[in-house]
This record gives C-alpha cells, sequence and structure tokens, in this order.
C-alpha cells in the first residue's frame, strides 16, 4: 500500500512538473528568434577565437551560404549566464524599443575582411571579454537578437 502511494506521488509531481514547463516555454515565435540567436551568437566551448575559429564557425554556423556575413559576434559563455544578462536592467535598443539588457562576456568578434566572396568567406578575429547589449522576449525572457 505504502509503495502504490508513493508512486502516485510522484507521477503527480511528474505530471505537475510537466504542465508547468509547457507553462513557461516561449512562444513558437520567441523560440525561433531565441534558436536563431544560439546557433548564430553562443560557442560555450571556445574561450576565445582566431582567424581560422571565424572562418570555421561562421561557415558551420550558416553565415556564409549565400552572402558573406560582415560581423558577428560570438559569446563563449555558459547559455544560463547568458539568459541571466535578460535578468538586468531594461535599456533602449538600437531600434528603439526598450526589451534590451547589458552584460560583460568573453566574446569573438569575426569581422569579414571585405575580399572573398560566399561560400568561402574570410574573417578576421578579435578576443576580447566586453560589454554586451542583447534583446529578451518572452516569459521567462531568452535572449533573441545581439544589438551591440
Amino acid at each position: 500500500m505504502m509503495d502504490l502511494q508513493r508512486t502516485q506521488s510522484l507521477l503527480l509531481l511528474l505530471v505537475l512538473t510537466l504542465l508547468g514547463l509547457g507553462l513557461v516555454q516561449p512562444s513558437y515565435g520567441q523560440d525561433r528568434m531565441y534558436q536563431r540567436f544560439l546557433r548564430q551568437h553562443v560557442d560555450p566551448q571556445a574561450t576565445s577565437g582566431n582567424d581560422n575559429y571565424c572562418n570555421v564557425m561562421m561557415q558551420r554556423r550558416k553565415m556564409t551560404s549565400v552572402q558573406c556575413k560582415r560581423f558577428n559576434t560570438f559569446i563563449h559563455e555558459d547559455i544560463w549566464n547568458i539568459r541571466g544578462i535578460c535578468s538586468t536592467t531594461n535599456i533602449l535598443c538600437k531600434n528603439g524599443q526598450m526589451n534590451c539588457h547589458e552584460g560583460v562576456v568573453k566574446v569573438t568578434d569575426c569581422r569579414e575582411t571585405g575580399n572573398s566572396k560566399a561560400p568561402n568567406c574570410r574573417y578576421r578575429a578579435r578576443t576580447s571579454t566586453r560589454r554586451v547589449v542583447i534583446a529578451c522576449e518572452g516569459d521567462p525572457e531568452v535572449p533573441v537578437h545581439f544589438d551591440r
């Protein structure tokens, strides 16, 4: 009898947990934008990058297929640290909206050299620890756009 009650209690807890997770998921549009943000800007495994890192990552992350993306920043932090930026004070984004937040993170900035053609784009890398501004949306808020 005790085992049956314990099993039912655990099952109820599991169901409530799954329901709770379903209630706090980002909307489809926000989830798509969040996934794009992750693909284009997050690389927690690396701590810095050189020119070859940029050349490989920009191609691997599909930012050189049609044309060379002129500039991109990879953030070398755990996603939970990046999501934590969303809980800082709102600031003005470049587009005039008030859903941006700032934080200091390790980054590699990849700048296209100007004389390459897609898909064989060539980049110059610059690594630093600097202030970044990201736009966040949803409940809970997740990063959806790298502002600056």
